[in-house]
């Protein structure tokens, strides 16, 4: 039976959404990776021979390389040598877990799995995000936006935790929006555990409730989120000595207290190198988040008070304020950033606000920067 071209037309139709073209695109570019590599699924978490080896004088590597060294072998006393600073890279124990959990622990197949795990976890969170766009009455293509984020294609090139925590972050808004917030408060306790940064979006939920006078529903959070990772917090304290919360790896310096002194330090250091900085990331992420702050208090202060409002008044507030060790690594501030690129998305579809979400098409062009 062949069939009608309509038919086949309306199924084609289906399957090319936002997620589906995400789901494509990124295992291509994992593809071509691996090919390049020789077949070899480590090239994406970039080991170092500084920390795999024990030489001082050998080669960094990149923050995939943790994740990968907590899955393969989690025990703290036996990781904690090959991590820079080992409370802070070990409280990122979601995604290390899942993928040895997945893979049996066989380290043949742990690569694999990491690898696959990124990718699922930015086509499910594209998804949600299509979910919340079209029910707000804005076009899901916008999603795509978020899914091909120049942060979340390095995260998942570099078998980072970025795509995994804010895949979670964006299915427990969706199922806020649903009022399934049991389900909600789920997502956002694993959120925690992936990356702690996500703790923007739960304080907004937190802070949301609160002024809604919904105590129950912020208690709920409090216990469910917030108290387990505190713990958490605790234990890593009791192993390693010190807390996982911090501004950054190794060489990472202080949050500013000036706004944007961070990226106004690398002048110090190379003028060219600022202006180029200040010429890519002005109207990628700085001038957004000041935009994104005042847009946000403007909707505060008419009476809006909800989780999209608050989650993109916290996301955009910390970015004046990161370190100069975030700004001055371009790698470092795409992935930073997002969370500011979320909540930008989802502002500008909750209130219809078309100028903005059509702007977020200009984000995509960062990707150029990952060819290399």
């Amino acid at each position: 039976m062949i069939d009608h071209p309509t038919a086949m037309g309306t199924r084609l139709r289906s399957f090319l959404n936002p997620a589906s073209v995400t789901l494509l695109l990124l295992v291509l570019l994992v593809i071509i990776v691996i090919a390049n590599a020789g077949g070899d699924p480590l090239a994406l978490a970039r080991l170092g021979t500084r920390f795999e080896n024990g030489d001082p004088n050998g080669t960094e590597g990149y923050d995939g390389q943790f994740v990968y060294y907590i899955a393969r072998d989690p025990s703290p006393q036996t990781v904690a040598p090959l991590l820079d600073v080992p409370a802070y890279r070990y409280q990122r124990i979601l995604l290390p877990l899942l993928a040895r959990i997945i893979s049996l622990g066989n380290p043949l197949v742990l690569p694999w799995v990491l690898a696959l795990l990124g990718i699922l976890a930015q086509a499910i969170g594209t998804w949600a995000v299509a979910e919340l766009l079209s029910g707000w009455g804005a076009s899901r293509w916008y999603a795509l936006v978020y899914g091909l984020w120049a942060g979340f294609v390095l995260s998942i090139r570099l078998d980072l935790p970025e795509p995994l925590a804010y895949g979670l972050i964006a299915g427990a808004l969706l199922m806020v929006g649903r009022e399934r917030h049991g389900l909600s408060w789920l997502l956002y306790a694993l959120a925690l555990f992936a990356k702690e940064v996500t703790i923007f979006f739960i304080a907004a939920q937190l802070f949301a409730y609160v002024l809604q006078r919904r105590w129950r529903y912020a208690l709920a959070l409090g216990l469910v989120a917030l108290l387990p990772y505190a713990l958490f917090q605790g234990w890593l304290w009791s192993v390693f000595g010190q807390p996982g919360i911090g501004s950054g790896g190794e060489m990472a310096t202080a949050f500013e207290w000036i706004p944007f002194m961070g990226i106004l330090r690398i002048g110090a250091y190379s003028g060219i190198y600022l202006l180029a900085m200040l010429l890519v990331f002005g109207p990628a992420i700085i001038l957004p988040s000041v935009w994104g702050i005042w847009n946000a208090a403007r909707k505060w202060i008419a009476g809006e008070e909800n989780v999209i409002v608050f989650g993109l008044f916290f996301n955009a507030l910390i970015i004046p304020f990161l370190p100069f060790s975030t700004f001055r690594e371009t790698g470092g501030l795409l992935r930073f950033a997002c969370g500011l690129i979320l909540a930008l998305l989802l502002f500008a579809g909750r209130y219809r606000i078309k100028r903005v979400l059509n702007y977020g098409w200009f984000w995509m062009v960062l990707n150029v920067f990952l060819l290399k």
